[in-house]
């Protein structure tokens, strides 16, 4: 791997006790190129705008996936990922169901390891606190031909973490439009499946909430996810979270509150649930708890949901599932507590 180091940081320039998620990018950037058949040589280099043809392919195809994920550094100053193992396994099903050819592992993961290293101070040892990580790939073709590409490009971008949710969420379930539909690509990190949702969520910040529900295609009775995140809501003291599917993205985050709900002694139950279920056991007073879950937000707790004319407040509770949880997570990622299932991956320097 070729390796330019930037002359210059934009680090002393930010202020880290104000930045916005996203906004502010670090100084370097990984690239892989896939051109005549095969993955070339990666490149690590100084973070840069792209210049692209109007004419290439992601443009007016949309052949683009991309995966979230997030680095640590311990008191000790050891940098961490958290499962990339996962984020990787889901790449290579997103390239599959996108017909981009599949990055090989090895590039992923040399990626992953040296962009942390040449960012290493942009990551702070304190609790909360991580490096948001955006691998991505696009068709960079120029060419028309409503056909796969013939190149890719795959990068790796960061970006010093902030809280993406600041507050509680009011949301909406949707009862018209869909994320996605059975034998389609919900299931992968297709960029088009983002950026379908805007609209759809717009009209529903409009109502004066901040996010969607999506429900299923075909009756938009059976809850799916909320906005780009999984969600989980707990009925008395057991946590029911919608069955993966392949109009489902299989979070890491999911997967992980899944386990760490049952390392605690949360009983957790993986089914469908109804839009009328959820409202009846609103009205019996057995909801205590809905919260959505994803890697930038970890935990995203939600204090009222919308259907049609109607609203329901969620009170707090004082025995939170939500913060429990959010606790046990954040202190496995920052190495603040034992790893009992192997997630964190060490980046050795």
């Amino acid at each position: 791997m070729e390796i330019n180091r930037s002359n210059s940081t934009k680090i002393n320039d930010v202020n880290f006790n104000s930045i916005k998620f996203g906004e502010i990018f670090t100084d370097h950037m990984f690239e892989c190129n896939f051109k005549n058949g095969q993955w070339e040589s990666p490149i690590i280099k100084p973070y840069e705008s792209l210049t692209l043809d109007p004419s290439t392919h992601v443009f007016h195809y949309g052949q683009a996936i991309f995966e979230g994920m997030k680095g640590y550094k311990d008191k000790a100053n050891q940098l961490w990922l958290f499962r990339p193992e996962e984020n990787y396994s889901r790449l290579e099903k997103s390239c599959i169901r996108m017909d981009i050819p599949v990055l090989p592992k090895k590039f992923f993961f040399d990626g992953l390891d040296n962009i942390m290293k040449i960012e290493k101070d942009w990551v702070s040892s304190n609790k909360g606190s991580s490096l948001y990580i955006r691998p991505f790939i696009f068709s960079s073709s120029e060419m028309l031909a409503a056909s796969p590409s013939l190149d890719y490009k795959f990068l790796i971008i960061c970006s010093p973490g902030a809280s993406y949710y600041s507050k509680s969420l009011s949301v909406y379930i949707e009862d018209k439009y869909s994320r996605a539909a059975p034998g389609g690509a919900g299931y992968a990190k297709a960029a088009g499946n983002y950026g379908a949702a805007f609209y759809p969520t717009s009209l529903a910040m409009a109502k004066g909430f901040d996010q969607v529900v999506w429900t299923d295609s075909t009756n938009h009775q059976k809850i799916e996810e909320v906005g780009t995140m999984s969600i989980a809501f707990r009925i008395n003291d057991k946590l029911i979270t919608p069955l993966t599917s392949d109009t489902i993205l299989d979070g890491v985050s999911r997967k992980t509150v899944i386990q760490v709900a049952k390392d605690i002694g949360i009983d957790v139950e993986e089914r469908d649930i109804t839009v009328k279920e959820l409202i009846k056991e609103y009205n019996d007073g057995n909801l205590k708890e809905v919260f959505g879950c994803g890697t930038a937000a970890v935990i995203a707790k939600i204090s009222s949901f919308g259907y049609k004319e109607d609203k329901f407040e969620i009170k707090d509770v004082f025995d939170s599932y939500a913060d429990k949880i959010k606790e046990s997570i954040v202190n496995i990622q920052q190495n603040l507590a034992e790893d009992p299932h192997g997630w964190r991956y060490k980046v050795e320097e």
